[in-house]
């Protein structure tokens, strides 16, 4: 029996672990996948082909069309695009990513943090956009490898529907067809009806783990394990949590202490050897998703009139590091 394909070409926007683990899978299982991405990475690929390793299994993958640099799609348009780009990009990528969606095509966010799909949405319009709940973790092991280091979850994929709104139908069968095309192609996914809950669950593990792992270049087992570090990381999630129930986000746990149980016996033993890519991120560029994370949670505590004092400490801490790799940079120069 054949494979389930997603209809029309595809376009991964943002070719780094993540999504060359995504267009990979697809591709192998015969979709139409093109990649935009970094030259290194993408040279590579065109030379060699990408191949994807670890616990999706092994696959090598060829037959892309590689784009280096957004200005060379020229009138290229795309039936569906994953946004795997960092979400400090995504203000900048949405209106260039815009003009290559097909009329009837669909924006996926494969992001981490918050407010990507609004962004999106606000270009491309919001019956035209999914979120992707991702909690598996990649590295680029060398430039045209990938290795899949982590997969706590499947994928969750849908929409985002307003608070008192819901999907439309059509949205919502796009959802499923994009899910039986991903786990077709090898990568566990699923649709859900609001995929709200699920990147709000998401932003609840980052914002714990990232900031600390990166600040103390610790993987999530030592982050974990450490009794001093759980009191700061419960507060941070409380103070999501708090958020989030004001946003009437139908959160699958009652309380923020329920989450924790999950977080502590089963989400951290699954990834405990994975180290943030905010690490990386801040020791290869010096700048970091915090934004989109601890610091999304303390703009709308900011906005609701609340206080989030443990996001607000770990926001400055990430901000002060990033201003220190640039101040390095410049005296390296």
């Amino acid at each position: 029996m054949d494979l389930e394909t997603i209809d029309g070409p595809i376009l991964i926007a943002g070719a780094g672990a993540l999504g060359s683990v995504i267009g990979g899978m697809l591709r192998s299982a015969g979709n139409d996948v093109s990649l935009l991405g970094r030259p290194p990475h993408l040279d590579a690929i065109d030379r060699r082909g990408l191949t994807v390793e670890g616990l999706l299994g092994c696959r090598k993958v060829s037959g892309f069309e590689l784009y280096r640099d957004a200005g060379e799609l020229g009138r290229r348009r795309f039936a569906t695009i994953f946004v795997t780009v960092k979400s400090y990009d995504t203000a900048t990528a949405a209106p260039l990513l815009a003009r290559h969606l097909e009329h009837d095509g669909i924006a996926i966010s494969a992001q981490n943090g918050l407010g990507n799909i609004e962004i999106l949405g606000r270009e491309v319009g919001d019956d035209a956009v999914l979120g992707a709940r991702l909690i598996f973790g990649a590295e680029i092991a060398e430039p045209g490898r990938v290795r899949v280091t982590v997969m706590a979850e499947p994928v969750a994929i849908g929409p985002a529907p307003q608070s008192g709104g819901c999907a439309t139908p059509t949205l919502a069968a796009r959802a499923g067809r994009i899910a039986a095309a991903l786990c077709a192609a090898g990568v566990p996914s699923q649709p859900v009806a609001d995929v709200r809950p699920y990147l709000w669950t998401k932003l609840f593990y980052n914002a714990a783990l990232n900031p600390l792992g990166a600040l103390l270049k610790l993987n999530y087992g030592a982050i974990g394990a450490d009794p001093e570090l759980r009191p700061i990381m419960d507060q941070i999630i409380e103070e999501a949590f708090v958020l989030a129930r004001r946003a009437e986000v139908a959160l699958p746990f009652a309380t923020a202490a329920e989450y924790r149980a999950i977080f502590y016996d089963r989400l951290i033993p699954a990834t405990r050897e994975h180290y943030p890519s905010m690490l990386a991120d801040l020791e290869r560029r010096g700048r970091t998703e915090i934004g989109a994370l601890n610091g999304r949670i303390v703009e709308m505590s900011d906005a609701a009139g609340l206080a989030a004092p443990a996001n607000r400490m770990i926001t400055a801490l990430i901000r002060a590091r990033e201003r220190s790799w640039r101040r390095n940079a410049l005296e390296d120069r």
